[in-house]
């Protein structure tokens, strides 16, 4: 059943590959210059020629025709493929028919054809060729009448039975008169057919809008029809009948250098049209979706799919493709300027592509250090990406500015790809420290404070680009030409990438500028009292060395206290309010020595606690370890938006002046 669901999903895909293709060319007919030459041909002098709406109504039947062919459902469309393999089957017999009778024209032999060898040649191959047409058009229709497809075998009989040349030549224009009017009856007997299937098509579209809405009517239209499949089977078989024309119509072997022209040349070739664009919109979307999955197989294994991550798609890399291309007009260019913007468009893509494998490698790398995992391919499949990650940028970045001079835009461009070497960086530094604490079986002192610096530096960077590509974008807006699609990415990118950018930036801020004063307002344990207290931190599970003490009596390591109230402002066990406080040294003195008899039964309460809310306490340490190896706050994290969408909309406002590149260019 398995098998069978699968040729049905192929057959609904590639028989409505067609019907693109036709679409495709009618978008590229020009009508009036297609008038201009029936009016300059022999046929200008007939009357059906004369008049110039006629080429516009074909123009409209074909659009028309190559509708029907994408909307038919799939047993329909058998069918008519089935009706159009028939009569091709019919015109090939005709073919093989009318060559045979003109070979014995041109032969002369009139006798039996049993006694010339090349006569008996002839009428073999034209009998076992009429028979296989009859027997395919039989199977084609599924009937058991193979007398409706044998018309074609009344020249061969005729010449079987000794009759003259002459008269075989007027049986087989009968046998083709014959066939025709077989093909007109069935056209005529199916005449309503498609009036009756507007019309079920019709109340059943009513019947969907009425209960469920236009909505619900467009999704359903979508995955029946798998438009994103369907459009990148299109321009894939573009592409490949493009190279195959280049290389067909050349004998001389090709450059290195050649052939990335070749490829840019046969892409802009295969998107000069809006059906060929969307067609690799979506091959694009389907080929970073596969870098992704296996960016993710690799580093996890078939593990990667339990916990699919809904936000790697390969949307991000369409959707860009498409707002640059409509922003640029890339369809109306050039073929050798499409091809040279391309580049632009494509280093664009895949620096979204690097920069969204970096966000599926940076958690898992950081945590695979932070998890003290012993295991080798574990550590070499997540350090090896990262070096990939971190050296194919800057060799990207090295291509393209050897064909281009350095300018801003081109500055801002590669800008996206400097930010995911340093954000690589990072990552690896932060995941030596963690390797560094397993050698040394002992924490690495100021960790937190190095985790937040590292972040911070790439966060300040990313945020010091955002800010010079809104100016660059309004400075091009302002001085240069405007567009709405510009405005409007300026407008968004201003919101998104620099306004909320810099609120989340001051807000996180704020909060570890509270954590530390928080800190620094508590008193810190004496070892009198860490071996009164004798016991582990509640957040990380660890001996305490030095510790300090909350309102409510509670020991906690500094560091680790710090993190928590980057997340709440509570005691992770009581889960009372912490204020920041300033007592003095001496008022916390006599509050702690007070009574050591508390502070023991204190301690016992906590031991008890840690012990019957173990569970509690693990998904709060956890918490707030991951808040240590990520160093973010929850802000940050809950965002909806990645860093893929926040590169994109940089390099969208980078290419927003196409006069920039050409010129440089030149």
């Amino acid at each position: 059943m398995a098998v069978k669901d699968r040729v049905e999903a192929v057959l609904n895909v590639g028989l409505r590959v067609p019907s693109i293709m036709l679409l495709d060319v009618l978008y590229r007919w020009d009508v009036s210059s297609f008038f201009q030459k029936i009016q300059r041909s022999s046929l200008s002098n007939n009357p059906l020629f004369q008049y110039k709406y006629l080429a516009l109504y074909l123009h409209y039947v074909g659009y028309i025709l190559s509708l029907v062919l994408l909307t038919l459902p799939r047993q329909h469309l058998v069918k008519l493929y089935l009706y159009v393999v028939t009569a091709l089957l019919l015109f090939a017999g005709h073919q093989v028919s009318r060559d045979y009778v003109r070979s014995e024209l041109d032969s002369g032999y009139e006798g039996p054809v049993y006694l010339e060898p090349l006569s008996m040649s002839r009428f073999t191959m034209a009998l076992i060729g009429q028979l296989v047409v009859c027997t395919l058009c039989s199977c084609v229709m599924q009937t058991k009448r193979i007398w409706l497809f044998s018309a074609h075998l009344l020249p061969l009989g005729a010449r079987l039975c000794l009759v003259p040349l002459e008269t075989i030549v007027f049986i087989n224009r009968f046998s083709m008169i014959f066939t025709g009017l077989e093909v007109i009856y069935f056209l005529a007997t199916n005449l309503l057919v498609p009036y009756n299937l507007a019309k079920t098509a019709y109340r059943e579209l009513a019947q969907v809008v009425e209960v469920y809405g236009l909505l619900a009517l467009g999704m359903s239209l979508w995955n029946q029809l798998v438009l994103p499949v369907l459009f990148m089977c299109f321009w894939l078989v573009l592409f490949a009948l493009q190279i195959y024309t280049y290389f067909s119509t050349r004998d001389q072997p090709t450059s290195r250098e050649r052939l990335l022209f070749l490829f840019l040349t046969s892409i802009a070739e295969c998107c000069s049209t809006p059906y060929s664009l969307l067609g690799l919109v979506f091959t694009v979307s389907f080929i970073a979706l596969g870098v992704l999955t296996l960016c993710k197989f690799y580093l996890q294994g078939y593990r990667a799919f339990m916990n699919d991550n809904t936000m790697h798609r390969g949307m991000t890399e369409g959707i860009t493709l498409l707002i640059l291309a409509v922003q640029t007009g890339l369809i109306e260019l050039q073929v050798i300027h499409r091809a040279f913007l391309l580049s632009i468009i494509l280093f664009i893509v895949v620096a979204s592509i690097l920069q969204s494998m970096l966000e599926i490698a940076d958690p898992i790398v950081l945590a695979l250090g932070a998890s003290r995992d012993k295991s080798l391919w574990k550590h070499f499949r997540a350090v090896s990406l990262c070096l990939f990650l971190l050296i194919f940028p800057a060799y990207m970045s090295y291509m393209i500015c050897q064909f281009f001079h350095m300018d801003f835009w081109l500055l801002i461009i590669i800008s996206s790809s400097i930010l995911t070497s340093l954000q690589v960086l990072g990552t690896l530094l932060i995941y030596v420290l963690f390797m560094v604490e397993e050698f040394r079986k002992a924490p690495v002192e100021n960790m937190d404070e190095v985790i937040y610096y590292v972040n911070g530096t790439y966060r300040l960077l990313e945020f010091l680009v955002a800010v010079c590509v809104v100016c660059y974008g309004i400075s091009e807006t302002v001085f240069g030409e405007w567009s709405v699609m510009g405005s409007t990415i300026i407008l968004v990118h201003s919101y998104y990438n620099v306004w909320l950018r810099a609120q989340l930036g001051w807000q996180s801020f704020l909060l570890r500028r509270d954590a530390v004063n928080k800190i620094k307002s508590l008193p810190t344990a004496s070892d009198a009292q860490l071996e009164q207290y004798n016991d582990i931190c509640a957040i990380c599970f660890q001996d305490m060395s030095s510790a300090v003490i909350t309102p409510c009596s509670h020991f906690f390591h500094a560091g680790c206290l710090k993190k928590w109230l980057y997340v709440q402002e509570s005691c992770p066990l009581c889960h009372a309010q912490l204020k920041s406080q300033a007592p003095a040294a001496s008022a916390s003195n006599s509050e702690t020595n007070q009574s050591s008899a508390g502070q023991e039964g204190a301690s016992d309460e906590n031991k008890d606690k840690t012990q019957s809310e173990d569970g509690d306490d693990d998904e709060e340490g956890s918490a707030g370890q991951e808040e240590d190896d990520g160093a973010t706050s929850s802000s940050e994290k809950d965002h909806w938006y990645g860093y893929s969408w926040i590169l994109t909309f940089d390099l969208m406002l980078a290419v927003i002046s196409i006069d920039n590149l050409f010129l440089s260019f030149i």
